[in-house]
């Protein structure tokens, strides 16, 4: 009898802990991590400047950056009018470290690929005001054709990503600007064949094209200019290449700009999450509410469950230990 109530004891002792922990797995919140692309730009991180076939350069050129000034070309020779470019850092033309660049060029060109973007009801972004996250266009190709805000509401690491499954083209005179911590070093452009920056405009970003770059008269970029296969073109430009700091700019965007809020981006080092997406309304604005997008899929990490089971169990072996004394 003794024995059935110690054995009818141990059973219930097991079963208590056991259902408490079902009915917290049942309960307790989802605490989940994005899991995102991890974007390698290896060696490119410091060329303004870097091509596949040519580099031609009109006028004053300088190239610079806290980031690295660095001028690559690989596998192409000619590089005219290196005369009148002004660089902080070193030419590397034809040589193993541009070799080894375009290399890491392709790996960072297909690492930007992977996010799933927020698909723009018009190519043409001038008039909004984006939030961090992924865009493209349904026609294959972006545009600027007056002034875009990218917007980080007060985080210095989000990130900026541009889908250009073919052009991506900005008109004379556009502008883009930082706002609320944004940074040019987290804006990031893929380009499925050539980009083309406008007269007197001022363009922000790493631009990664499979084919060809050109830099229209007096552009001044703030990022890079990375082409896979094709030329880069400069005309009497200005391109710095400046890393990521921890200073925090604070803007407003402009009354009467649209919206935009993708799937949120954040990043950790080396890596890119994304969150579900929300529109943001500024006062006076247009709010528009993304055509589509998406997010990449979340993992659960039940860190509170894991400690409670420890706990848990411990009392268990504890309780476990008492019934079998009594046992015997």
């Amino acid at each position: 009898m003794k024995k059935n109530f110690s054995r009818n004891a141990s059973r219930l002792l097991w079963g208590i802990p056991l259902a408490a922990i079902a009915a917290h797995l049942f309960f307790a919140p989802v605490m989940t991590s994005a899991a995102g692309p991890t974007i390698r730009p290896g060696t490119t991180t410091t060329y303004g400047i870097l091509a596949g076939s040519t580099i031609t350069n009109t006028g004053a050129t300088t190239i610079s950056g806290t980031a690295g000034g660095d001028v690559g070309l690989f596998p192409g020779t000619s590089y005219t009018g290196s005369g009148s470019v002004t660089i902080s850092g070193t030419n590397h033309i034809t040589d193993s470290a541009a070799s080894i660049a375009q290399t890491d060029l392709v790996t960072a060109y297909n690492d930007l690929g992977v996010p799933s973007p927020t698909i723009l009801s018009s190519p043409d972004l001038a008039g909004r005001t984006l939030l961090a996250g992924t865009y493209a266009a349904t026609a294959g190709t972006l545009a600027n054709s007056g002034n875009v805000i990218l917007d980080a509401q007060g985080d210095p690491t989000a990130v900026f990503v541009f889908q250009a499954a073919s052009t991506a083209i900005t008109s004379v005179g556009s502008t883009m600007t930082l706002a609320n911590g944004a940074q040019a070093c987290n804006v990031y452009w893929r380009v499925g064949s050539s980009a083309t920056i406008g007269v007197n405009s001022t363009f922000i970003g790493h631009v990664y094209a499979l084919t060809s770059i050109t830099a229209n008269t007096g552009a001044s970029i703030t990022g890079q200019l990375l082409a896979r296969n094709g030329a880069v073109t400069l005309d009497n430009n200005t391109i710095r290449n400046n890393a990521c700091t921890a200073a925090v700019t604070t803007s407003t965007p402009a009354v009467g700009a649209t919206t935009v809020a993708p799937a949120r981006t954040t990043v950790a080092p080396g890596r890119t999450t994304v969150a579900p997406g929300r529109t943001t309304v500024v006062p006076g604005a247009t709010t528009t509410t993304p055509d589509s997008g998406g997010a990449l899929p979340q993992t659960g990490a039940y860190t509170e469950t894991l400690i409670f089971l420890a706990v848990v169990l411990v009392i268990l072996g504890i309780v476990k230990i008492v019934v079998d004394r009594r046992r015997f």
